[in-house]
C-alpha cells in the first residue's frame, strides 16, 4: 500500500501488552514525537514498576502506537503516550486513550490522570476531545524547559447524577 492510500483513513490496529522485543520500534516513535525523548533505561525503569503498564499498538506486524501508565488506587496516570509521525490522525492515539477509559469503573478507579507540556497544544486538543479537562497547572514542571506542564483529567461521570439527569 501507498502511504498517500493510509493518509486519514482509520487505521485496524491490535492493541496487546508491551514486550522486551517492542523496545526498539517504542524508541524509534519516541525519539521521531519528542524533543526530549525517554531512553530505553527510562521504559524499562518505568516499566519495572509493578503499577506500571505499557501496551502497544500495532498493525500488519508494525508497532504504530504505544502508550505507558500507572495503576493507583483511585486512579490510572498516563506516563507516556505516541504515535508514529505518519500515521497520526488515524485513530490510534484514540484507540489506546479508549482502552484506558474503558478500564474505569465507579467501586475503583473512576479517572485518568497526566501531564502535557504547556505549548503542546494538539495533545491537549486530543484529550478535550476525548473528554479530559485542564484541572490545575504545575509551574516550571518540565526540567529541560522550564515550562508549565497542564493536569489533564478524564472522570468517569457520577452514576447518581447521571441517573437524575435523564430522569429530568
Amino acid at each position: 500500500m501507498k502511504r498517500a492510500t493510509l493518509r486519514g483513513q482509520p487505521l485496524a490496529i491490535q492493541i496487546r501488552w508491551m514486550i522486551k522485543r517492542d523496545m526498539p520500534e517504542v524508541l524509534a516513535i519516541e525519539q521521531a514525537s519528542f524533543d526530549t525523548p525517554w531512553t530505553e533505561e527510562d521504559f524499562l525503569s518505568a516499566l519495572r514498576q509493578r503499577n506500571c503498564i505499557g501496551m502497544v499498538a500495532e498493525t500488519h506486524d508494525r508497532i504504530v502506537g504505544f502508550i505507558i501508565y500507572e495503576l493507583h488506587k483511585t486512579q490510572m496516570v498516563v506516563l507516556n503516550l505516541a504515535v508514529h509521525p505518519e500515521l497520526r490522525r488515524r485513530g490510534i492515539g484514540r484507540q489506546l486513550v479508549e482502552r484506558l477509559i474503558n478500564k474505569l469503573t465507579q467501586q475503583r478507579r473512576d479517572k485518568i490522570s497526566l501531564e502535557v507540556r504547556e505549548r503542546n497544544l494538539p495533545a491537549q486538543l486530543f484529550f478535550k476531545a476525548l473528554g479530559f479537562q485542564a484541572v490545575r497547572v504545575l509551574r516550571e514542571y518540565y526540567p529541560d524547559t522550564g515550562e508549565d506542564a497542564y493536569v489533564m483529567q478524564f472522570r468517569l461521570p457520577d452514576s447518581t447524577s447521571q441517573t437524575s439527569k435523564t430522569a429530568a
